[in-house]
């Protein structure tokens, strides 16, 4: 689908604020509200938007860090994204060509937990099968600190994370060193 000028002023006004009204919408485009809705509508049923919630990094003092992958092969990758789908924590994945063939971006509440998350079980650096990887702490998110937080996994009512790695028998978790995984009723952090 190719956006015409209107879809392109609609898209860009959503993207500043998703609660725009059709009526401001409508002056921005030079359509009436009946048009813009009808715009809107196509937009989203032909999935070429989603209006959604981000939420602000810093005002919830979230940390977050890039994970470079390699994998030994596809099926690893396939083990590595089948098993993280459901993550809080993990923002996006993407599959890349080159060196890492995969580049993951994960949240946290602290920093020892970005630290737990990095190396424990429950890391995605841990799947047998990777060659090597590499895991960066952001300093600083420029530009927007608004991300879409997968909020709506931490529903803090699962016994086992799904990634399948208990949290409990975990020494840092024991040690309050890590917050534990969001979807789990063991969680202590604050997603």
């Amino acid at each position: 689908m190719k956006l015409d000028e209107v879809d392109r002023k609609i898209v860009s006004q959503l993207q500043i604020d998703g609660r725009t009204t059709l009526e401001t919408l409508g002056k921005i485009t030079g359509y009436t509200n009946m048009g813009v809705r009808k715009r809107v509508n196509n937009l989203l049923e032909s999935e070429s938007i989603r209006i959604s919630a981000l939420m602000n990094l810093k005002r919830f003092n979230f940390f977050l860090a890039v994970v470079l992958i390699e994998t030994d092969g596809p099926e690893t990758l396939q083990r590595l994204l089948k098993r993280f789908e459901n993550c809080p924590r993990v923002v996006y994945i993407f599959t890349t060509i080159g060196g890492f063939n995969m580049i993951a971006l994960v949240v946290a509440e602290d920093k020892e937990t970005l630290e737990s998350i990095s190396m424990e079980k429950c890391s995605l650096r841990s799947e047998k099968g990777i060659r090597r990887s590499e895991f960066y702490p952001v300093m600083d998110v420029n530009y927007s600190p608004f991300m879409p937080i997968r909020r709506y996994l931490a529903h803090k009512d699962l016994s086992v994370p799904p990634c399948r790695v208990n949290c409990k028998p975990c020494a840092r978790y024991k040690f309050e060193r890590c917050v534990g995984c969001p979807a789990t009723k063991y969680y202590k952090g604050h997603l």
